[in-house]
């Protein structure tokens, strides 16, 4: 006997790609139980399953920075309840983060994938659960966008939640209408400029020497510091919450297109955003 539980939820989170760097991430959970009946006729009580992942999950994976241990080229060491991450892009460039411990995952495998991800987090899950579950299936599924979107990493210092980590993301689709019409276009032309992309706050950016953005802010978990290649950055001057990613888009897009009353709908990974005009 199986039970399942389609899109349990959805996790937003960063990586380190092994080519492309940093990239943001969105996926929905879904989940499936093998075991036997128990004295009430269940293999486990949904809101039990629902319950126990999402903890785990939002624990473990959910605004998170997740790190393959098994990535070429990366060094990465925790002390004194902090994680350190070294990491060099394919050419050569230097990829630093250092973050409260809970803020970074380190994943034994040698990439992060849907399928890699899924086989390490099974094992941890199944102890969750009561004995008469008996195996356990996880999938992680990207949302399905027909049209432009982007994945970008950010960090709101300002949040009281786990939103304050610096290197945390989302994949995200993105509508843009001048005069009330759909652009389908001019989506594509900032899907690709956001592409891969790091939005920062100027006032995080304490550096920009040799080629590099350096970031770090204090928040309530801890400090956090980051620093990447300036190409993978796109700094705005507002904290980078959805609204202001939003407000920011559409003030730069009514720049490009004057004439043009202009509409974002800008959205934060899964079924979720903002919408500003200009």
């Amino acid at each position: 006997m199986k039970l399942f539980v389609d899109n349990l939820t959805n996790v937003d989170f960063s990586y380190l790609h092994p080519q492309r760097g940093l990239l943001g991430e969105s996926w929905l959970v879904q989940l499936v139980l093998d075991g036997r009946l128990n004295d009430q006729g269940m293999i486990c009580d949904f809101g039990i399953v629902k319950k126990a992942v999402k903890a785990w999950m939002d624990k473990h994976i959910d605004h998170a920075l997740l790190v393959a241990t098994g990535l070429p080229r990366l060094q990465h060491a925790r002390q004194d309840g902090e994680t350190r991450i070294d990491w060099l892009y394919p050419d050569g460039q230097h990829f630093y983060c250092r973050s409260p411990e809970q803020a970074i995952t380190l994943v034994g495998e040698p990439d992060i994938n849907p399928h890699t991800l899924a086989a390490w987090c099974k094992e941890q899950l199944l102890a969750l659960f009561p004995d008469e579950v008996q195996g356990l299936e996880l999938a992680f599924v990207p949302e399905r966008i027909d049209g432009a979107f982007y994945h970008y990493s950010h960090g709101l210092h300002q949040h009281d939640g786990n939103c304050q980590r610096i290197a945390h993301g989302h994949r995200s689709k993105i509508e843009i209408h001048l005069n009330d019409q759909r652009e389908e276009a001019l989506e594509a032309v900032w899907g690709e400029r956001l592409r891969d992309i790091y939005i920062g706050t100027r006032s995080h950016l304490i550096s920009e020497a040799d080629g590099m953005h350096h970031y770090r802010y204090d928040a309530p978990q801890g400090e956090f510091e980051l620093k990447l290649p300036a190409q993978y950055c796109y700094d705005i001057e507002t904290e980078t919450t959805v609204e202001q990613i939003a407000q920011h888009l559409a003030v730069a897009i009514k720049q490009e297109h004057p004439d043009s009353d202009v509409q974002v709908r800008a959205f934060e990974g899964v079924g979720k955003g903002a919408i500003a005009v200009a």
